[in-house]
């Protein structure tokens, strides 16, 4: 065999096995596939067991986050969403917070101590639901939702603990932060959503 073709048969070879990986992955989107066509029409359920449908958050800005109490990034972010919601709650935003432990274990309490331990070591004022799983088969239908709507910069999957979605007044899913991005970085982004009508 000719040289130049058994460098093209070598370049292409790295190429064939990353397609037949990819092929035979299943397909994100169907897996996580939400059926519902607003974020009005999901119901989760607080950290008291309690049914919410988020037609209650009507009107308002949301910007929704999946928490966790021991990881590196719960100190700062806790401590900038008090100070947006502080800021910010009287004027239409909602801070809605969904504890998961699919990251490294972070949030293994019950709700009872996931509630305990955002109320008093982090004084979370803003509403706290029930801890669920974010990507997966068992993702809850919300994240399905909001992934579906704000695909993420490396595949829809959230990457870790305090990633967010801010939503404006109409339900829509405008953006989509990295978890390493920190709260009052967003702040620009929720007061335009705030005084748009």
């Amino acid at each position: 065999m000719p040289r130049s073709r058994t460098c093209v048969l070598i370049l292409l070879l790295p190429l064939a096995f990353v397609f037949y990986l990819y092929m035979s992955l299943p397909s994100p989107a169907i897996v996580e596939q939400s059926s519902y066509s607003s974020i009005y029409h999901i119901s989760v359920k607080d950290i008291e067991g309690n049914n919410v449908s988020l037609s209650k958050f009507t009107g308002k800005v949301l910007l929704i986050v999946n928490v966790a109490s021991k990881c590196g990034l719960t100190q700062g972010n806790y401590k900038e969403l008090n100070i947006l919601y502080a800021k910010y709650k009287t004027k239409g935003l909602e801070i809605l917070a969904f504890p998961c432990n699919q990251f490294g274990g972070q949030e293994p309490g019950s709700n009872k101590e996931i509630k305990e331990n955002i109320c008093t070591m982090f004084k979370g004022e803003f509403p706290i639901f029930d801890k669920i799983e974010v990507n997966g088969e068992n993702a809850s239908p919300l994240y399905k939702f909001l992934k579906e709507q704000k695909g993420g910069l490396f595949g829809d999957s959230i990457k870790w603990n305090f990633a967010k979605f801010l939503v404006d007044k109409q339900g829509n899913v405008v953006d989509r932060y990295a978890p390493t991005t920190s709260p009052l970085e967003i702040e620009k982004d929720i007061e335009k959503l705030l005084s748009s009508a």
